[in-house]
């Protein structure tokens, strides 16, 4: 897959242009500092210090601390799939390669507990990073949609469940198994399961 930057959940207004220095040394403020203390312990006055600039000033660009350290972890979402059209399985593979990669990432690592967590007891705020994905989405059915029309995949698979069971596994196995994940034998199991399900003779 390809991958975009996205605003994601930044807040935005009326006044001067922002400076993309003061972004980005924020966001890398944010990412070493999850590495270094974890999400629980990083607060935005502790990402204004060590990126050399005020609360406030994070606070015209995220609304919140969950939705800045989403993009410090997803700071590019995947917005197209890089295999060449015409083969679901090779599709499938990408797909789950690349998550796991995003995944295995330190910093993502360190975030997802504390993320999932604020996530859940915030509607609003899983819709807005929810959001950041939609090109994603958008790929994967048209690669779906061009699959149907091969006759290689049934016309009643749902596109938005199939990036839930491929973001699901992945994440599932990061809490479990992160050793077993890194395996590229991971990536092929998991691919011919969703493929092929688990009938015999399917």
């Amino acid at each position: 897959m390809k991958t975009d930057s996205s605003a994601g959940g930044k807040a935005t207004g009326a006044g001067r242009p922002r400076d993309p220095r003061i972004d980005a040394a924020i966001l890398a403020a944010t990412a070493d500092l999850l590495v270094e203390i974890g999400y629980s312990n990083v607060t935005m006055a502790a990402v204004a210090e060590r990126a050399g600039t005020t609360k406030t000033a994070l606070y015209r660009r995220w609304s919140s601390k969950a939705e800045l350290v989403h993009e410090a972890a997803f700071p590019v979402t995947p917005t197209a799939i890089q295999s060449p059209p015409g083969d679901i399985a090779a599709d499938l593979r990408a797909m789950i390669e690349v998550t796991r990669d995003v995944f295995l990432s330190p910093v993502v690592r360190a975030a997802l507990p504390g993320l999932i967590a604020d996530m859940s007891a915030n509607a609003d705020l899983t819709g807005r990073i929810g959001a950041r994905f939609t090109d994603l989405f958008a790929a994967v059915r048209a690669r779906l949609q061009d699959a149907v029309e091969r006759g290689e995949v049934r016309e009643s698979v749902d596109p938005d469940r199939l990036v839930s069971l491929v973001g699901g596994a992945t994440l599932l196995a990061l809490l479990q198994t992160p050793d077993a994940l890194a395996s590229p034998s991971w990536v092929d199991s998991t691919t011919d399961i969703l493929l092929r399900g688990v009938v015999a003779g399917a």
